[in-house]
């Protein structure tokens, strides 16, 4: 049987990235896909940064399994990482809520893990960063991004600690070992 991709959303500042760590560092045989990203390095997020001249070569070659963009960046989940749900391990990829349809076509057993936090944690996060003016963080607290209908999807508030959230992931998503 194969894998699933367990596609992590939420809005900016949910902390995606640190819960999908918390989450394979209690499960190691969990992936977490690195994406390409038309971004320069930085901040704790794992992706592979490219420019958009690499990112157009390498989608024109079939290398990534998903591509989208949002935000004025390219995203690609590259094939190579998405190996191991061919010999049935899962693994967990940050995604946009805008490609989950396209998602839901290119991986049958995919679920959406959707995290959430109240908009005073979001805001509290986001101004942390330092990467956004106080209108910016209103503007991205007051987008909505509906999920498609019909996904599976777990539902795990993120505004107490990482290890809270992390354990209610796994739970939530692999309860035939929460029940032992």
């Amino acid at each position: 049987m194969s894998g699933r991709l367990i596609a992590v959303v939420g809005p900016s500042g949910v902390g995606k990235d640190t819960v999908m760590a918390a989450m394979a560092a209690r499960r190691p045989d969990l992936h977490i896909v690195r994406r390409a990203v038309t971004r320069p390095a930085s901040g704790t997020e794992p992706f592979a940064p490219v420019t958009e001249a690499e990112f157009a070569r390498r989608d024109a070659a079939g290398e990534f399994a998903l591509a989208w963009r949002a935000h004025g960046l390219a995203y690609g989940l590259p094939r190579a990482e998405l190996a191991g749900l061919a010999e049935g391990r899962d693994a967990l990829a940050n995604l946009s809520r805008r490609v989950l349809g396209e998602a839901r076509t290119r991986f049958p057993r995919l679920v959406v893990l959707a995290l959430h936090a109240p908009a005073d944690v979001l805001a509290q996060r986001l101004s942390g960063r330092g990467r956004e003016t106080a209108e910016e963080i209103a503007e991205r607290l007051a987008r909505e991004a509906p999920l498609p209908a019909g996904l599976d999807v777990v539902r795990i508030e993120n505004a107490g600690t990482v290890d809270a959230a992390a354990e209610a992931a796994l739970a939530a998503l692999y309860p035939e070992r929460a029940a032992s």
